[in-house]
């Protein structure tokens, strides 16, 4: 590893087949599902070893298609920061596309910031629900050296374009992580600090 924590050659991402993910999730059950983006449905899951993992199904109606996929998976793969969520591997079987991240137990940024909108909550849970100014602070701290690390310090320079509060992931120790690359975009050239584009994308 170098000092900006990457590996200092290419990484091989594990494969893993279709039956291993199927059993991770309980066949991909309701009862495991952690949320729905454009892309389609994420899973909660459990590895043989007892390793939790987080599994992003590839919908086969998305408008995220094979090359979308393709991006996200070489993009993450040559990432590695403490800011960035972790892609343990991925799962192609036919028309079956998966990523494979780490879990990260305290969900997204969003479940905290818009806590009990629409919801008539006791003062007694929604205060710990909500995130007091030490937290906020340091999760701001954390989004903006994953940013850093993007956009200067990575090996390749990346454009997220669809940075919000869903796709900050939060660790046990409400430690910020961003995910969702799918719509990254590399900047051409080393010591080039900006990039163009005419495609909209994001939210």
């Amino acid at each position: 590893m170098n000092n900006e924590g990457e590996p200092e050659e290419d990484l091989e991402l594990p494969l893993f087949d279709l039956p291993t993910v199927a059993s991770a999730t309980d066949n991909f059950s309701s009862d495991n599902k952690l949320g729905e983006g454009g892309f389609g449905p994420v899973y909660r899951g459990t590895l043989p070893d007892g390793q939790e993992i987080a599994v992003k199904r590839l919908s086969r109606s998305s408008g995220q298609g094979l090359n979308e996929f393709k991006n996200e998976v070489i993009l993450i793969a040559k990432l590695q920061h403490r800011n960035l969520v972790k892609l343990l591997g991925c799962c192609v079987h036919g028309e079956e596309k998966m990523l494979i991240y780490e879990y990260m137990p305290n969900r997204s940024l969003d479940s905290f910031i818009f806590v009990g909108f629409g919801l008539n909550l006791p003062d007694s849970v929604r205060g710990e629900l909500l995130l007091d100014w030490p937290k906020r602070f340091h999760i701001i701290c954390g989004v903006a050296r994953g940013l850093l690390y993007l956009h200067q310090d990575s090996r390749l320079r990346i454009i997220h374009r669809d940075l919000k509060a869903s796709n900050v992931l939060l660790d046990n120790e409400m430690n910020p992580k961003i995910s969702d690359f799918g719509l990254a975009r590399t900047l051409i050239g080393g010591d080039q600090t900006g990039g163009n584009t005419n495609r909209v994308v994001g939210t």
